[in-house]
């Protein structure tokens, strides 16, 4: 089975983390929410999740994607955290999926995975992923390149969910998720 790691800090943007973790989840992904601490966690708004683990507990090897929601200040959370910088840039390098939304991909940059990739983020924050060799791209929702993918924020998650799933278990499992939730019918 295939399974995907999401990290979860404190202020993740709640619509991100929960359509990454539903729509793959629906796709057959095994999800597995990283805290970054094992208790429950809160986003910017409030909701709170109890995470499956702590990111202390898991290991990259045993993933075939790692994923950063965005949110403030849950990303900057995710970036001062050394840990899971290592892990992005191993998942990075051992050529798994690599994934960041909103302020997320400011995560990846840091990581040092962005150089010379196109990529996007949340509008206002392209000078961060410049800084680690990103190649900003602002008029795409949704940006692949290589094994990254990256999107612009919680207007974006739902597209961004299902190019996830379908860059993990297909096509035809991304098209079937899309009918589904009827996501056919509100994006083209």
């Amino acid at each position: 089975m295939v399974e995907a790691l999401v990290f979860l800090a404190p202020g993740f943007e709640e619509i991100e983390a929960s359509t990454i973790i539903d729509v793959l989840r629906r796709s057959n992904v095994k999800v597995t929410v990283a805290g970054l601490k094992p208790e429950v966690i809160e986003g910017a708004h409030g909701m709170k999740v109890v995470p499956d683990s702590s990111i202390d507990e898991v290991s990259v090897k045993d993933f075939d994607a790692v994923i950063c929601p965005g949110g403030a200040p849950g990303y900057e959370n995710l970036r001062k955290t050394p840990k899971v910088l290592s892990m992005v840039k191993d998942a990075f390098q051992s050529r798994k999926l690599v994934a960041a939304i909103c302020a997320g991909p400011t995560v990846l940059s840091d990581a040092g995975v962005l150089k010379g990739r196109k990529c996007t983020v949340y509008p206002g924050l392209e000078g961060e992923l410049k800084k680690g060799g990103g190649k900003p791209v602002r008029r795409d929702l949704v940006v692949v390149d290589g094994n990254i993918v990256t999107s612009k924020g919680p207007a974006t998650a739902l597209p961004f969910a299902l190019k996830l799933a379908e860059k993990l278990v297909g096509k035809e499992t991304a098209k079937r998720v899309r009918k589904e939730t009827l996501a056919n019918l509100a994006l083209k």
